[in-house]
């Protein structure tokens, strides 16, 4: 969901006073209302204008996209296309039927819900119902909206597990009962043994309540990264292996240092490159845990030596009729 930049589509400098955004809107919706353009794309244009103008012209609307503008750039976005929420700021905004109550500041009565973004339904549908629910003040409690975000943790955490500190991007209240934006940090614990896309439930950390009602729940995507030795799928891992030449065609009981521990594997003779071992249940734990994979690398040692040199003549004069490019191969 990209980070739409409104002051660019109403074509005025971020501290543009409301009687400048008021002319803009005016200018552009002269020039692109299908009613009179002909411009081809002028209905997806004024669909952009009237929602810019429909934030820009709203103090509130106006500082809410204004933070998380300022949060999204601070990450390092160069360029509009590039500028998103920050994580966790828009999975706790979902749109509702209701969003409609915090819309309609001066836009084209023509515009529709549709016509919206994803991004402002995301952001001010959520805000239109706590903004009614704030107001409907103490005579009726409402509870509050669960709130979605993603972790992230490497292979070897979801082994043993780890802790996290977020900070996530919410909304709340300020004296006068308008809506502004909230930032808050957790301190949370990633149990071991958790599967690539698991859910963890953090009860009543989600967005609070108004008039008494309880906070909603916060719900902890997981993502395990990988990386060029390691990936997960599920509770499985597969890790790349590498071993000599002399390992590969002999045979061999080797150390390998996974995730899991330094397990002892034997190698079978005649291994090639890219063979699979599976060590099962060495995967990442759980009450049904995954299984290891074992992806074989050959790693072939350099001649620098003359008795390193004179071994792989050796080995060649040993295997006179071995072609790893048989005739005819390039033409198939």
């Amino acid at each position: 969901m990209q980070f739409p930049d409104y002051y660019a589509t109403l074509g005025v400098d971020r501290d543009a006073g409301q009687d400048e955004i008021k002319k803009a809107y005016r200018r552009l919706a002269r020039k692109y209302h299908p009613d009179v353009s002909k411009e081809p794309d002028a209905g997806k244009r004024m669909a952009a204008i009237n929602e810019a103008y429909e934030v820009l012209a709203d103090p509130e609307k106006r500082k809410v996209y204004d933070a998380v503008g300022h949060q999204a750039w601070a990450q390092g976005a160069r360029h509009a296309d590039d500028v998103r929420p920050p994580p966790g700021w828009q999975r706790g905004f979902e749109s509702a039927a209701d969003a409609e109550a915090f819309h309609g500041h001066g836009r084209d009565p023509g515009f529709a819900a549709a016509d919206y973004s994803e991004f402002f339904e995301a952001l001010f549908g959520h805000a239109a119902r706590a903004s009614a629910r704030q107001r409907a003040g103490a005579a009726q409690a409402w509870p509050g909206e669960d709130q979605h975000a993603e972790i992230s943790i490497d292979i070897e955490e979801a082994y043993r597990g780890t802790e996290r500190t977020l900070t996530l991007q919410g909304i709340g209240f300020d004296a006068a009962g308008q809506v502004v934006p909230k930032t808050r940090t957790l301190q949370v614990k990633i149990p071991a043994g958790v599967a690539q896309g698991q859910l963890i439930r953090l009860a009543g950390q989600g967005l609070p309540g108004s008039g008494g009602g309880a906070p909603g729940d916060l719900y902890l995507k997981v993502h395990i990264c990988g990386d060029a030795r390691l990936r997960v799928s599920g509770r499985d891992v597969h890790m790349r292996v590498a071993v000599t030449p002399w390992e590969a065609a002999l045979g061999a009981d080797i150390q390998v240092a996974t995730p899991a521990g330094v397990l002892s594997v034997n190698l079978p003779a005649g291994s090639a490159l890219g063979r699979k071992l599976r060590l099962k249940g060495k995967g990442i734990p759980g009450p049904m845990p995954g299984d290891l994979y074992l992806e074989l690398d050959i790693a072939v040692p350099s001649a620098v030596t003359p008795a390193q040199k004179a071994a792989w003549e050796a080995l060649a004069k040993a295997y006179p009729g071995f072609d790893p490019r048989p005739s005819g191969a390039a033409s198939r």
